[in-house]
């Protein structure tokens, strides 16, 4: 995972998946404009696994996290990776999918965790959280939650993605997981991974 060399940087270039644009307004009578970075809707899964008291998690390198750690100046050639190694670009995160398919997001959230963790689970084991938006200055896109329990007997693979994906899965204990995200200086994980660990700790891990 962490084999990252040729690292260079260019001008944005849209894709499928993001597309920038601006946005004119008026706003009480007041003439405005607004850079909006629009990216697709998601979903999320918060993953159990009962048997083993263990969360399922999803361990890879996220190149824009990669890219807020590096100074401007070391931006403009071919970045040195022995000075800015691939681990800094490291995340740990829930189960995840984009919704880039004309499905129901509990369907999304059915393939990605047979994807990304190897558990093949039914609809009905899912259960919704609720819908949040990723809100920021630039985008606006929502994240659909749900929570999944598991357990060894329906795992069916070993999970890491379809290919062309590069991530790995971390089954990690709960406690584990708390003391990672109450480190205050090396919690390297996304907003919403904080939100779905509280709300599990609150509605499920607390109440058991």
């Amino acid at each position: 995972m962490e084999d990252i060399s040729d690292i260079t940087f260019t001008d944005f270039i849209p894709s499928f998946y993001t597309a920038p644009c601006t946005m004119y307004y008026k706003q009480n009578d007041k003439q405005r404009k607004w850079n909006i970075f629009a990216e697709r809707n998601g979903v999320v899964i918060i993953v159990y696994n009962k048997t083993k008291d263990v969360l399922v998690l999803v361990k890879q390198f996220r190149p824009s996290v990669y890219f807020q750690q590096i100074p401007d100046k070391d931006r403009q050639e071919k970045v040195d990776t022995a000075k800015h190694p691939a681990k800094i670009g490291i995340t740990l995160e829930w189960c995840a999918g984009l919704e880039d398919k004309v499905i129901p997001t509990d369907q999304i959230a059915k393939e990605e965790i047979l994807e990304e963790c190897g558990y093949e689970v039914t609809l009905d084991q899912l259960e919704k959280i609720g819908t949040i938006k990723n809100l920021s200055t630039t985008t606006g896109a929502r994240s659909t939650f749900y929570y999944c329990e598991v357990t060894e007997e329906m795992r069916v693979n070993e999970g890491g993605g379809e290919q062309g994906e590069n991530c790995e899965v971390l089954e990690m204990p709960v406690e584990d997981v708390i003391k990672y995200a109450s480190h205050p200086e090396y919690v390297s994980s996304p907003i919403n991974f904080m939100y779905g660990l509280y709300w599990f700790m609150f509605n499920k891990y607390n109440r058991k």
